[in-house]
Formats: structure tokens, C-alpha cells, sequence
């Protein structure tokens, strides 16, 4: 004879169920959380230029999209405030820090939403609106590109699942945030490099440390060269990291990179000469410069 499962049983078993679902729902949330973005099927997306800057009597400006991946990918298209941390990393905020203003109320684009096929590109029409409006200083948001999952075709029905198990099925959903700053007024920005530091990671990598300070009412923006000169004069490029920023309201910013391990150079003797300078696709302007001497 078929046995009956009492209440007691039933929900003991399906208290199991639910412990077990949160478990691996927390685990794949963890791996997802680590995916790298380049594992996405939704489509890689190309943006150029890598950040919007409305200053002097610039009132528009395009930006140019390309799906440079295999499968057709949607994009919804945002704007979002974000924080800049001490190390460089990024948080969301919804209130202005102190010293902080927003852009997004001076700014309108379109379209707000995006569809690439592989190899497919799109311009974005970004405006500055309400410029009676700015006060001198820097304005920032971010422009948010965040793919959408694809839904299966119509006509395509899903496959009837067990309604007697609990599954879950997770899309990871991407995207990629680029700074839209606008600029009213005279810039006092200036910046230091302080702190220099070389140490080795596993005892072989070198990397330098340094810290930026900035002063004034609009944030800095450029590429940072390192140069290793010999005690003979000799001087040889180590490395160099681009596209580095200090944003407002942010005083001070750490940062790290490691250099190239060149044939040569003896990093126990010489100096490490280090340049923040205007990117190079602009006024090649030097920010500042600092000298680490290397030795006991």
C-alpha cells in the first residue's frame, strides 16, 4: 500500500529543499560575481570616447558604440552617480559628498536604449542643457551601459519544467560606466606626487606606489611614465599607466602598477623618475613629476 507522507514530513523535506536552493544560489552568486566581463554572450561593447567633457563653448558631443562581439546585445543606457574611494575604486551614492555636484541635470541623450548585432555600431547624441544654470566648478555623473538578456524568439516555447523541484536559473548581467564631466569656469586645479614608493611582488615584479594630491575645484586627468635613469645618465622607460584621475571632491588618491623588468637596469642603484602629464591625444602638459633615489 502507498504510504502517505504527513505534514510534518512534507515540510521538513521541503525546508531541506529551500536550504539547499539558498546554498548554491549564494555560491553562484559568488562565482558570477568574479566572471570577468569577457565572458558575457550578450556582445562586447566598444565606447569611444572613453569620457564626455563639456567645457569652453562645446554644447554637444557624439558617442560612438560597437558591438565588437558574436551575438546581438541590447544595451539600456543610464546615468548614475557614483564615489570615487581613496584607491581609486568606484562606489554608487545617490547624495552628493561633500564638495561633489552632479551632471545629470544638465544633460539629455538619446536614444536611451541600443541594439547591436556582431560587428554593428550606433552613435549617442549626448546635449548640455540649463548651461544659465552652472555655477563655476566641475559637474560629474557617469553614463551606465547595461546589457540586457536576450529573451528567447517568439514562436520558441520553453520546456515544461518539474513543479515538483525548485530550480533557479541566474543571467549575469554587465556593464561598463564611462564619466560625463562638464566644466564651468576657470580651472585652479593643481596636482602633487608624493610618497613614492618600489617594492617587489614574489620578490621578482617590481611596483611603484605613489599618492596624488589634489587642490582646487576641478579633478585631474592624465598619464603617468616612469623612467628609470642610470647612475651613468642612461634613461630607460619602465612603465607607464594611462587614463589616471583624481575626481572631485577626492583630495587624495593611492595608486600602484607594476613595472617591466628590463635587461640593464639595476633597480639597487640610479633613480626612478616619475611624470603625470596630459594625455597624449591633447596638450602633452606636465601635471607633475617626482624622483625616488634607489639604493641601501
Amino acid at each position: 500500500m502507498k504510504r502517505v507522507k504527513k505534514i510534518s514530513e512534507i515540510r521538513s523535506e521541503d525546508s531541506g529543499k529551500i536550504k539547499l536552493f539558498w546554498s548554491l544560489f549564494a555560491e553562484l552568486i559568488i562565482i558570477l560575481t568574479f566572471l570577468p566581463a569577457t565572458s558575457s554572450a550578450q556582445g562586447d561593447l566598444l565606447i569611444t570616447p572613453r569620457r564626455v567633457v563639456f567645457e569652453g563653448s562645446k554644447r554637444s558631443m557624439d558617442l560612438n558604440l560597437a558591438n565588437t562581439g558574436r551575438d546581438t546585445a541590447t544595451y539600456a543606457i543610464s546615468l548614475v552617480q557614483i564615489r570615487m574611494l581613496g584607491d581609486g575604486g568606484f562606489e554608487t551614492i545617490t547624495d552628493p559628498d561633500p564638495g561633489q555636484r552632479f551632471a545629470d541635470r544638465f544633460i539629455r541623450f538619446f536614444p536611451r536604449t541600443v541594439t547591436l548585432g556582431p560587428n554593428e555600431a550606433q552613435t549617442v547624441k549626448i546635449q548640455l542643457i540649463r548651461t544659465n544654470e552652472l555655477e563655476p566648478g566641475e559637474y560629474r555623473s557617469h553614463f551606465y551601459f547595461r546589457s540586457t538578456p536576450n529573451t528567447a524568439p517568439l514562436g520558441v516555447k520553453e520546456i515544461p519544467k518539474d513543479s515538483s523541484t525548485i530550480s533557479v536559473r541566474l543571467t549575469p548581467i554587465f556593464g561598463i560606466t564611462i564619466p560625463v564631466i562638464i566644466r564651468s569656469g576657470e580651472s585652479t586645479a593643481r596636482v602633487t606626487l608624493s610618497d613614492v614608493a618600489l617594492d617587489f611582488l614574489n620578490d621578482t615584479i617590481p611596483r611603484i606606489s605613489m599618492v596624488f594630491n589634489r587642490t582646487g575645484n576641478m579633478s585631474v586627468y592624465g598619464d603617468i611614465a616612469v623612467d628609470y635613469i642610470s647612475p651613468q645618465g642612461k634613461t630607460i622607460r619602465l612603465g607607464i599607466a594611462n587614463g589616471v584621475a583624481v575626481y572631485t571632491p577626492n583630495s587624495r588618491r593611492r595608486f600602484q602598477f607594476n613595472l617591466n623588468r628590463l635587461p640593464g637596469v639595476d633597480l639597487k642603484t640610479g633613480r626612478l623618475h616619475v611624470t603625470y602629464s596630459a594625455p597624449s591625444d591633447v596638450n602633452p602638459e606636465r601635471y607633475a613629476d617626482a624622483e625616488l633615489v634607489l639604493g641601501p
